[in-house]
């Protein structure tokens, strides 16, 4: 069987401190990388492409979600069989890419999630209640167990990724929109363990800001759950 030619995807804004050592070691594992930067002010592009990375740049910065989706157009238009994503901050392992490719190639799924949820005693506190419980509310609406659905380290198909087009998240949201939407489609879902790494890192996610859009997006997935079940209810009494 042919190896699947996946590419790794790192969305990045002004992450000049850890971009380059990010690719290289992405590079190691034999795959090609594109960089997504974000609109960055602090050359993160020039050492992205120095590194031998893909470089697509935004003029400004629009947020995660718009970036994932350039992501998308740029992966389908090279003819990539898939992605895997992970963070540019160094809270991801490249090392850890081939549990993905692995992970995908056994099991032909269309999106493998790296969980950090198994082992997360190096997670911050407020950040592993914070985790459970959004990951609780996605499992419920999505209607399947997800341990982890704010890890940004994941494996899309390229069907996933022609699917993810029509999505509209513009945040960190719209990493759980996928999760919600690859069940809606009946995708085929599995999850590996990933290392849980936090140290000097910088966060881009704003508590007040992407909370607020992420339990907005939460609600209208939850509308269209109870509308379609209240649909499929009238359709079998009349």
């Amino acid at each position: 069987m042919t190896a699947p030619l996946v590419c790794a995807v790192i969305p990045a804004y002004n992450e000049a401190r850890s971009i380059e050592e990010i690719v290289s070691r992405c590079l190691q594992q034999s795959v090609k990388v594109l960089v997504v930067d974000d609109g960055s002010t602090d050359g993160t592009a020039e050492l992205a492409r120095r590194a031998g990375a893909i470089v697509v740049q935004h003029e400004a910065n629009q947020g995660k979600g718009i970036a994932i989706q350039t992501a998308i157009t740029e992966v389908l238009k090279r003819g990539f069989d898939g992605a895997i994503f992970l963070d540019a901050d160094g809270q991801h392992l490249p090392e850890e890419l081939p549990r993905f490719l692995e992970a995908y190639q056994r099991t032909g799924a269309d999106l493998v999630l790296g969980s950090r949820m198994h082992d997360n005693g190096a997670m911050p506190t407020i950040r592993r209640w914070a985790n459970t419980a959004s990951s609780l509310v996605v499992s419920l609406i999505a209607g399947v167990r997800i341990t982890d659905s704010q890890s940004g380290f994941r494996l899309l198909s390229r069907h996933t990724l022609e699917l993810l087009r029509s999505e509209t998240g513009t945040g960190f949201e719209l990493e759980s929109q996928m999760l919600i939407m690859a069940h809606r489609q009946g995708l085929k879902y599995v999850e590996v363990p990933i290392t849980c790494i936090y140290g000097e890192e910088q966060s881009h996610y704003r508590p007040l800001r992407d909370s607020s859009a992420f339990i907005r997006s939460m609600l209208k997935e939850a509308h269209h759950l109870l509308k379609g079940r209240i649909w499929s209810r009238k359709d079998k009494e009349d």
